[in-house]
């Protein structure tokens, strides 16, 4: 990761594929401080996105802090900076990878749906054996199932693969915020 120096700020540029991408929160946090992150955080699309995905990979979130934090989202007289998140809710955070190149299609919907490759999971679960995919719950096959078929679509439409992971992830927390709250999946679960 390399830095410019713009208007006495660091900005952090990476390259990928011959492109260069620069960090969008460096240059909000040099205009604004964090003024703009702290405005997203208003918005209850944002923190329901956090949600999902803080369900889907940390065991100690903190969901009463969530539902008291999600009810007041959107309220004009409501503000919340990422370290009050962090701290009220025990989020552990997520990383963007929608820029790396994956070396197969599985880890694309791995990274779409669960955050992470198989490698970076069985690093993460040494003694586990089997993959993450084996130790999915109804919810994630269901939507991993979805986002296959939908993956092959974008492949055949010459989508590329930054994008696919884009738009699979977005997918993926839609279905997953509907699936979480479906209650015949709620069955199903309850009768395995």
């Amino acid at each position: 990761m390399a830095k410019i120096k713009v208007l006495d700020s660091d900005i952090t540029v990476i390259k990928v594929n011959d492109e260069d991408f620069i960090s969008l929160t460096d240059m909000l946090k040099s205009k604004d401080g964090d003024f703009f992150i702290s405005d997203w955080l208003r918005n209850r699309n944002s923190i329901e996105y956090l949600g999902i995905w803080e369900k889907i990979h940390n065991s100690d979130f903190n969901y009463g802090e969530y539902a008291i934090i999600t009810s007041k989202s959107g309220l004009n007289n409501y503000k919340l900076s990422v370290k009050e998140w962090a701290s009220k809710t025990n989020a552990i955070g997520l990383v963007a990878q929608v820029s790396y190149v994956y070396a197969s299609e599985a880890d694309i919907l791995n990274v779409a749906l669960f955050g992470l490759t198989a490698k970076q999971w069985k690093d993460l679960n040494p003694k586990l054996n089997g993959n993450m995919r084996d130790y999915s719950d109804v919810n994630q096959l269901v939507c991993l199932a979805n986002l296959e078929s939908l993956n092959a679509h974008f492949i055949s439409e010459n989508i590329s693969q930054s994008i696919r992971v884009e738009k699979l992830n977005k997918v993926a927390i839609k279905q997953m915020n509907i699936l979480l709250k479906d209650k015949c999946i709620k069955k199903l679960e309850r009768s395995k």
